[in-house]
């Protein structure tokens, strides 16, 4: 298994995509295609956390007036089932490894992992 989930609509995500070959992978646009919950539980398989895989970000925490501090593992579950913006992106998941998010690390991760030089 090589998938990608992503939005299309996400610059971040896009640039992201963009640095590696991702010829052999299934991209997923999650906002056409959303999430299963069989995907979201190999996610957690590998994070462990469903909060790890959770987009503090999201403009559906305010539209939903959520307390995230508040929020369990079964709510943080649900939610991302229920929302594609809930998820942090992008996703690449392998049946070993799974990257989140977008941050330095994770990008840096991800170059490791395709053996792509860094960017200066």
């Amino acid at each position: 298994m090589k998938k990608v989930f992503y939005l299309n609509t996400c610059d971040t995500c896009r640039k992201i995509l963009a640095q590696f070959d991702l010829s052999d992978w299934e991209l997923r646009e999650i906002k056409k295609e959303p999430i299963t919950k069989e995907e979201l539980s190999a996610m957690h398989k590998k994070t462990k956390s469903y909060e790890a895989l959770f987009s503090k970000k999201s403009t559906q925490i305010k539209l939903r007036n959520l307390d995230v501090k508040t929020l369990e593992e079964k709510d943080f579950k649900d939610l991302l089932l229920d929302h594609y913006t809930f998820l942090k992106r992008p996703v690449f998941l392998t049946d070993k490894e799974i990257f989140v998010g977008n941050d330095k690390k994770n990008v840096e991760a991800l170059r490791v992992f395709f053996g792509v030089e860094a960017e200066d």
